[in-house]
């Protein structure tokens, strides 16, 4: 994948994603998140794919499923490999703690089924993403059925939340799994872990944007080298 007019921000996406690429070894199942730093990673991935490595692929939403086989990458399914080998996303925020907010794409409910089905999870971004602690907006993916609840919900846990419209506001953005988002503003999350608890504990709430136990962490630089940070 490769801009017409690369800016910086997309160079270090790139570096990120192509990084984090190498760690996909012979025999892996992988599986591929979402998002313009993810597309890197793909793109990579096909390119030796290309050259002869031998991998399956899961994806986590139609944009990456489109990419993954633009790129030549098999695909395969959870219901045929229900643990992964790895998995490499992208990320709206990443915090010092590995942390993460994810759902700018509205594909975070798959996205996490596929991190908590692998062995082992990675983030890719650029450094505008990082920040010590965790103040962007959370994404909510929601029953469209329940959407008035999870909203009054949101609300009593002192969050600010707001439907998500399409590019022309002309109506809700439909995930691929059917359901609404919600985006709600919480400020400065002092404990992503106790918030991430109240949110799964929500009526009607599919799934919710933060996300924990990320082992890996790839950020791109401004000077084109990318800064690995591991839990592990």
């Amino acid at each position: 994948m490769k801009d017409r007019n690369p800016t910086a921000s997309s160079i270090e996406k790139q570096k990120a994603g192509e990084a984090a690429a190498e760690l996909v070894k012979d025999g892996m199942i992988v599986g591929l998140g979402t998002g313009s730093t993810t597309a890197y990673t793909i793109a990579q991935l096909g390119r030796r794919v290309d050259e002869g490595l031998d991998i399956l692929a899961v994806v986590t939403s139609y944009q990456s499923e489109g990419l993954a086989i633009e790129a030549g990458i098999p695909l395969t399914s959870l219901a045929e490999h229900q643990v992964l080998d790895i998995a490499i996303d992208g990320a709206d925020q990443v915090d010092a703690h590995f942390n993460v907010i994810k759902g700018g794409g509205a594909a975070h409910t798959r996205e996490k089924v596929v991190a908590r089905s692998a062995k082992r999870f990675v983030i890719v971004a650029d450094d505008s993403k990082t920040s010590e602690q965790l103040n962007h907006y959370v994404p909510i993916e929601v029953l469209p059925y329940a959407k008035n609840l999870v909203i009054r919900q949101m609300k009593e846990l002192d969050g600010e939340p707001k439907m998500r419209l399409g590019i022309r506001k002309d109506g809700p953005v439909i995930s691929d799994n059917g359901n609404f988002i919600i985006d709600v503003e919480f400020g400065v999350i002092e404990d992503p872990a106790k918030l991430s608890l109240e949110l799964s504990a929500c009526t009607g709430v599919v799934e919710h944007g933060i996300f924990t136990g990320v082992d890996d962490v790839y950020i791109g630089q401004k000077d084109e080298t990318v800064t690995i940070t591991s839990s592990r």
